[in-house]
């Protein structure tokens, strides 16, 4: 009799009206039920049945209920969805299509076909690009997704690069080329420095060669210092095909193994790169170092041609300087030129101490791979003292780009690192004072402060506070305006020295040449420095995520088994530690369970970078600790780790 009363029905109508409603980010567990994640400090609980709606990640409102004396969640509306456009692998049951999504806490089959312009024929294990359609919180009954297109078949060696490369909606190939790109569209007069004897210094396998060096001597004891850049943008026009794939992929992308190149292989590999006994057009810039380690404000830009005279690795030079190894020079001219540029580093180095801010050296990782993308081993890099040389040698031409552009326009693409915000500035000042290190929020938020600041820390030598502190910082950015670069210690700062490798070199090119040539040079646009930033971010998550996955693969090898690695600790998560082996550069996570049985007596503090067992500090952030490995995780490419009391 109550079935169809109006009063009953507007009553039900009333009351859900009233129920409150919370919108927050679902957290999965691998148990069943989740979280509804309001903000950083509030979160509701999802019970499993609840959950079956929702995926992790997803943004949705939902109704806050008490059950059992316990205030619940239930998913109500779909804001955003997590998943849109994904990769994930590929199931075959009874002939049906599943796809599981490649994301750590996603785990269950989506019905999936191929859509109407998907040619490829999937088989089980295969993995594919998939774009969800249907969202059960939407109404439907399930998950549904369709194939777009087929990314490497099961069990391909290189399925790391191609899957991460997919996922981040990355090029796997080169640019493809035309006969008209391989042509030189501009006929400025150049100068003719073929005669000089200018010298590049890269890896032994480095193929894209963008800078070459000539320096020599003058009689008052001034450095004067020729910086060429290989020419792109001489045989790429404003507006064609390839200016415009260029700009779209932004850079070169380096990942472990082999790059995927912003332009063809032929321009940056060959006709633009600057091999020995070539002729080369280049950009160059003419710079005087004075005595003091100083710049002199006598800057030249100028177009050229160049020979350069010899090809020399980072290992040969270092281990000549060092004398160590058996590599000579082969003329008496290449070995003046690397006994200059030492020169010259030593001599910046000195004047950047004091006047700047100076890098500390760190460790590179990089794999060894069979020819067939095989995991072999890992191998460290360390920066030696040819690396310097070319380094202070980029700077110096960077600094010099940057106010010559600023003098002359007042644009550009700049590099730009603000320090600290107003907020983080006053972190940071508490933090230094429990050090007995007294700094004011004004003094830091200036450059000469902030340099001064890292030099202290550099002098202090403490791998804690200087962790705390960068965390406080803020991240590099680019801006098409002159801007500081706090954490170079510069004042301005815009690179020009790769262009075959950065689209963004490519831009402060034509400026300058606009510059050189008196014509009228084009602003950039916000947009394409926004375009390049966000390139950028996803090249080095590709990075990252294809290291990962090797590292999962090479920890696998049975040697690794029962040894002892020793690591530093990198970062404290609110459920365990994150620290890098340091013979491999391998990241592991070490969850509470592992560090202490009693879960209640453990205290994670992320703010300050530490742990507390009841109430006692056991670790924290740069401590140096001895794990072995406990659990490797390839489906998810994460290394498990314990550690060694």
């Amino acid at each position: 009799m109550f079935q169809n009363n109006p009063l009953l029905a507007q009553l039900k109508k009333n009351l859900h009206a009233k129920t409150p409603r919370v919108e927050g980010i679902v957290k999965s567990t691998e148990r069943g039920f989740g979280f509804l994640e309001i903000d950083a400090q509030k979160s509701y609980f999802i019970p499993p049945k609840n959950m079956k709606k929702v995926m992790h990640g997803d943004k949705i409102i939902a109704l806050l209920k008490i059950e059992k004396d316990r205030e619940i969640v239930e998913p109500e509306k779909l804001i955003e969805p997590f998943l849109n456009r994904f990769v994930g692998k590929i199931e075959k049951k009874d002939e049906k299509l599943f796809i599981i999504p490649d994301y750590p806490f996603l785990k269950d089959l989506i019905i999936c076909a191929p859509n109407k312009n998907c040619k490829n024929f999937f088989q089980n294990g295969d993995w594919a690009v998939a774009n969800l359609i249907r969202h059960k919180l939407n109404g439907d009954h399930f998950f549904y997704a369709e194939l777009i297109e087929k990314v490497i078949e099961n069990n391909h060696p290189l399925t790391p690069w191609w899957v991460t490369l997919a996922r981040h909606h990355l090029d796997k190939n080169e640019p493809e080329v035309e006969e008209n790109d391989l042509i030189l569209k501009e006929h400025y007069s150049r100068k003719d420095l073929t005669n000089l004897d200018f010298i590049t210094i890269d890896n032994i396998n480095t193929k894209d060669i963008d800078d070459a060096l000539f320096i020599n001597e003058r009689s008052n004891g001034e450095l004067s210092l020729t910086v060429a850049i290989a020419d792109p943008t001489a045989y790429i026009k404003v507006g064609s095909q390839l200016d415009c794939i260029a700009s779209k992929r932004g850079f070169t992308n380096y990942l472990p193994g082999f790059n995927i190149p912003m332009l063809p292989r032929i321009l940056s590999e060959d006709i633009c790169s600057l091999n020995p006994n070539e002729r080369r057009p280049v950009l160059a810039c003419q710079i005087t170092i004075l005595k003091d380690g100083s710049i002199s404000n006598k800057i030249h830009f100028f177009l050229a041609w160049i020979k350069s005279k010899s090809k020399l690795s980072y290992e040969n030079v270092s281990d000549w300087l060092e004398k160590s190894g058996i590599w000579m020079p082969k003329k008496q001219s290449i070995t003046q030129q690397i006994l200059l540029l030492h020169r010259l580093c030593l001599l910046r180095i000195k004047w950047r101490e004091k006047n700047a801010v100076l890098f500390k050296d760190s460790l590179e990782y990089r794999f060894n791979l069979s020819d067939n993308g095989k995991v072999i081993d890992v191998f460290i890099e360390k920066r030696r003292i040819a690396h310097k040389m070319i380094e202070e040698a980029m700077i110096i031409a960077n600094m010099s780009a940057a106010s010559f552009l600023s003098n002359h326009l007042g644009f550009g693409i700049y590099n730009i690192h603000t320090g600290f915000d107003l907020i983080n500035a006053e972190h940071a000042v508490t933090f230094l004072k429990h050090y007995n290190l007294n700094f004011t929020v004004e003094e830091i938020t200036t450059l000469k402060g902030f340099c001064n600041l890292r030099r202290v820390l550099n002098i202090l030598s403490n791998n804690y506070i200087d962790s705390r502190i960068r965390r406080f910082q803020s991240f590099g950015d680019f801006s098409i305006v002159p801007g500081p670069h706090f954490a170079l210690g510069f004042s301005e700062y815009a690179t020009w020295t790769s262009p075959i490798r950065k689209y963004s070199d490519m831009i402060n090119h034509r400026l300058l040449k606009c510059i050189i040539n008196n014509e009228t040079p084009i602003k950039p646009s916000e947009d394409i420095k926004i375009k390049i930033s966000e390139q950028r971010r996803r090249n080095r998550m590709s990075e990252r995520d294809v290291s990962d996955w090797l590292y999962t693969i090479l920890l696998q090898k049975k040697k690794y088994r029962n040894k002892k690695f020793k690591a530093e600790i990198i970062d404290i998560s609110r459920s365990g530690i994150r620290a890098r082996l340091i013979e491999n550069g391998a990241n592991v996570f070490i969850p509470g369970v592992l560090l202490h049985p009693i879960r209640e007596q453990l205290t994670f503090n992320q703010d300050i970078g530490k742990v507390f067992i009841n109430g006692i500090l056991k670790y924290q952030v740069s401590d140096l600790i001895e794990v072995t490995l406990s659990d490797i995780r390839l489906e998810t490419r994460s290394v498990i780790a314990k550690i060694e009391h």
